[in-house]
């Protein structure tokens, strides 16, 4: 990878909207470089002209670096090859924040739900999780320095309102999601080589997806995941907020899976 900038870089997905662009923005402020990767070319360059505005604003002029990256993430050969491109063109994040996603359709339970549907949401909501973790954090774990997070949800839980029927393919994929948090923290020391890897509920909040109703706004929806960006850790700590990751978080406490 090559390095462009002093300060730490985060690369966001869905970062053109939403709980991605809350993270953007707050991450901007507090000193990082952003790669804002999203499938529309025009809303991706918007919220990154935007942030760059936001950051201008609070500080008199804005030193953040700011790249745009297009992908749609349905489809596994375009992520490789956004992987291929965010790897040649940037410094090893220190950041990497998944916030990209679909719901399915509210017929979609499990004996009614079609190939393409299913594919759909496992290809987007899971998959390319996989592929871009796969893809991105090696170097963050090698580096001993990075944190991985990625936006789930209380729907993909295999305990209390998690999967108890309905909009099959979300719950199962987001259920996937909290696996693989789980397993790759294990396979990576638990934090104790400096990578974290965490999930975050963002509960319902005010997205294209959750809609203008939503009791949460984006901004508030995205709060832990910025947390989670910068908190302080240590395998040592006393409190579960500095020394656990691999786990499924809701505002800054671990919930069960």
């Amino acid at each position: 990878m090559n390095s462009q900038s002093a300060r730490p870089l985060a690369i966001i997905t869905g970062g053109s909207r939403g709980l991605g662009y809350e993270v953007a923005l707050a991450l901007t402020l507090q000193g990082f470089d952003i790669a804002l990767i999203a499938k529309d070319a025009q809303r991706v360059e918007s919220a990154a002209n935007e942030i760059r505005e936001a950051d201008r604003y609070r500080n008199g002029v804005t030193t953040a670096h700011i790249s745009t990256f297009t992908c749609d993430l349905e489809k596994p050969e375009l992520v490789r090859e956004l992987i291929d491109s965010l790897n040649q063109s940037l410094s090893t994040p220190t950041v990497l924040v998944l916030a990209h996603g679909v719901m399915s359709e509210k017929m979609s339970k499990t004996l009614k739900t079609n190939d393409a549907e299913w594919r759909r949401v496992m290809a987007i909501n899971l998959d390319s999780v996989f592929q871009l973790v796969n893809g991105i954090a090696p170097a963050m774990a090698d580096a001993r320095n990075g944190r991985v997070i990625i936006f789930s949800a209380c729907l993909g839980r295999m305990s209390g309102p998690g999967n108890a029927g309905g909009l099959a393919p979300y719950r199962i994929s987001k259920a996937g999601v909290n696996a693989l948090v789980r397993n790759l923290a294990h396979e990576t020391g638990l934090g104790a080589r400096g990578f974290l890897v965490d999930a975050t509920c963002p509960n319902h909040s005010r997205t294209d997806m959750g809609g203008p109703d939503a009791p949460r706004s984006a901004a508030e929806g995205a709060a832990t995941a910025i947390w989670l960006a910068t908190r302080p850790f240590d395998t040592a700590a006393n409190t579960d907020q500095e020394k656990l990751t691999g786990v499924l978080w809701e505002d800054q406490h671990v919930i069960p899976w």
